[in-house]
């Protein structure tokens, strides 16, 4: 069971997106980028039902959700006031769930996975797009498809592949997985990719600096 964040308050949430921005302004500026090109996705894993409106009184307007039914449960009771992604592990049996409702998923990783996006196309929301997750540091286990297997989901997958997402490797210090985002945005670039959703509440600045252009963040906006 995954514990709510307790006592989410608007005012403190402007404050953590004021500073979150402010670091991407430096980052992106240290990269010779414009900061408009990043967006911020508040992860609502974490978020109960009836705190969501404190997100939006704060300045946020995009959330990604983990679950299919909590996705469910959310749009339900504010899918106007956002813009809806999913980011968590795409099952296949949870894709008629998800697909009505989103604007991007950002986790497209597998045969079955790809199979249910073909068989379910026809109640996906108009213009969803997708990102296909990529293993880029080659973990054994780890879900994402690694980059030799791009191409073919570039061509199988039945939506738009708008760009590649990663979860790079659990380590000390951000700076260690420089390496994995600059790989995942040479890999975008070279397919023609623009979206490169990479970077969270631990590594954010890094991900911005190697080419990020939507951050997924929870505890740095949250708490």
């Amino acid at each position: 069971m995954t514990e709510l964040i307790a006592g989410i308050t608007a005012a403190r949430v402007r404050d953590n997106l004021a500073l979150v921005r402010q670091e991407i302004v430096l980052a992106a500026k240290e990269a010779g980028r414009d900061p408009s090109e990043v967006h911020v996705l508040a992860a609502t894993k974490y978020v109960a039902v009836e705190d969501l409106p404190a997100l939006a009184e704060a300045g946020i307007w995009l959330v990604g959700e983990n679950r299919a039914q909590d996705l469910q449960e959310k749009v339900a009771a504010h899918g106007d006031r956002f813009a809806w992604h999913f980011i968590g592990q795409l099952q296949s049996r949870r894709v008629p769930l998800i697909v009505p409702h989103v604007r991007l998923i950002h986790s497209l990783a597998s045969d079955t996975a790809l199979h249910a996006l073909e068989r379910h196309r026809e109640q996906a929301r108009p213009a969803l797009e997708v990102l296909v997750q990529v293993n880029i540091a080659r973990e054994p286990g780890k879900a994402g498809v690694l980059p030799e297997e791009l191409p073919r989901y570039l061509e199988r997958c039945p939506f738009r592949v708008a760009g590649l997402m990663t979860m790079p490797p659990l380590v000390e210090e951000p700076e260690q997985n420089r390496r994995w985002f600059g790989a995942l945005r040479e890999l975008a670039w070279g397919h023609g990719l623009a979206e490169l959703s990479m970077g969270t509440s631990q590594d954010y600045p890094t991900a911005v600096e190697e080419g990020a252009t939507i951050v997924r963040l929870g505890s740095a906006l949250l708490r």
